[in-house]
């Protein structure tokens, strides 16, 4: 009939299978809040205890806590990123359906179980293992073939394939430590994540992806990406590893000051002089956080080299973890999420609410350290992730749920 619009279609669990960030970005998205409600409670129940009563966890919650965050929670994000950008890195055909589904099958079951396991149940840690498994082997399966079957060398890819492997390394960390009850598993496994896996991913898809976006949107911008800043970062990162692993945290400051050095030049080059949108904006103010945590790793090593006083605490990782990780999530999820549904490239009031958020909540968590009441302010730090982080999660979710607004496929 004239003058009629025809309905939009209506959301569908079935279009998450349509893409592969649309299903690890939706399971990401979960997943950064059920891992985060469970710990935000037991942090509470902690803190008043006579307020909340959460189960006990079947290991040691905050070792639960890290290997959550960094082995399910944001490789979810990863393989969804990763599973689009390689075949088109590297001219290849893109991955078919039924080989990046069984990556987000694992993914989301593992997380599952291992909060049931945070729960009391002690089974459930093993199998979460094993579900975690089959995801990780799989989605780096998939990504070796691909950098095999290149007949080139996209130096980006294989930086992030090597990070990969190695978390895959430390989810077999954490199942030596199940296997074993050793601590000495849980904690390397914990380091290798962080310093072998999430800084070179993110640092990795930073130097190939900020420098090309800025130069798309600022004019007279001249993209400046060297790939001995890659090398640098990879050998600063490993050499930051092996001294943690070692407990030499007097002598870290011989890594961490270059590392700071070399972050405070790379934004030196990289910073967009010009008027520029919001979403190119947000990837630039999130990796001043790159400075930052790596000033704090200096002068706590420096500190704990004249005193033998671990001073700060958790503050560096928290500033890498929150600051760092939770800033560039926010910013490079809004801008895939807007681009590849079709809709404008700009950021949005939610997306708006939780980039500052998680601001707030990184200087919370960090400031948490030196506090008289730790426990208060680290509770209120989890919960306020929470609310900054959920509108903007159930704004995407219900995005991958539906069509692309501009009819296209994927």
């Amino acid at each position: 009939m004239p003058g009629m619009t025809t309905p939009a279609p209506a959301p569908s669990p079935s279009l998450l299978a349509a893409a592969p960030h649309r299903l690890m970005f939706f399971i990401g998205a979960g997943n950064v809040l059920l891992a985060m409600a469970w710990w935000a409670a037991w942090l509470a129940a902690q803190r008043w205890p006579g307020l909340l009563q959460v189960p006990q966890a079947a290991t040691y919650p905050g070792w639960l806590h890290a290997f959550v965050m960094q082995y399910q929670v944001l490789p979810s994000f990863f393989f969804g990123f990763l599973l689009t950008v390689f075949p088109r890195w590297m001219g290849l055909p893109e991955v078919p359906r039924w080989r990046y589904v069984p990556v987000g099958v694992g993914m989301f079951g593992g997380q599952a179980m291992m909060l049931l396991g945070a729960l009391g149940l002690e089974v459930a840690l093993v199998v979460g293992l094993f579900m975690t498994l089959a995801g990780w082997g799989s989605g780096v399966w998939i990504l070796g073939r691909l950098v095999l079957a290149e007949r080139g060398r996209t130096w980006h890819a294989r930086s992030c394939f090597a990070a990969m492997l190695l978390g895959l390394a430390g989810v077999l960390c954490f199942g030596l430590f199940l296997a074993t009850g050793s601590p000495w598993w849980v904690l390397g496994g914990i380091k290798l994540g962080t310093f072998g896996l999430l800084l070179p991913v993110y640092l990795t898809v930073a130097h190939r992806m900020f420098p090309f976006f800025a130069g798309n949107a600022v004019p007279g911008y001249v993209a400046w990406r060297p790939m001995w800043v890659l090398a640098a970062v990879w050998l600063l990162a490993m050499a930051h590893l092996v001294l943690e692993l070692l407990h030499a945290y007097g002598w870290l400051w011989l890594v961490d000051l270059p590392m700071l050095a070399l972050s405070l030049y790379v934004l030196w080059r990289w910073w967009p002089r010009g008027a520029a949108p919001g979403l190119l904006w947000v990837l630039f103010v999130g990796l001043l956080w790159w400075p930052v945590t790596f000033l704090l790793f200096s002068a706590q090593s420096l500190v704990f080299l004249g005193s033998d006083e671990f001073l700060l605490g958790r503050a560096p990782a928290h500033a890498l973890f929150i600051g760092l990780f939770g800033s560039l999530l926010v910013a490079m999820v809004s801008r895939v999420t807007q681009g590849h549904s079709g809709r404008p490239l700009r950021m949005y009031g939610l997306a708006w609410f939780a980039f500052v958020g998680i601001q707030a909540v990184a200087a919370m968590r960090i400031a948490a350290e030196v506090m008289p009441d730790v426990l208060l302010w680290q509770a209120l730090s989890a919960i306020g992730w929470l609310l900054v982080l959920s509108p903007w999660v159930l704004r995407i979710g219900a995005i991958y749920l539906s069509p692309r607004v501009d009819g296209k496929p994927g």
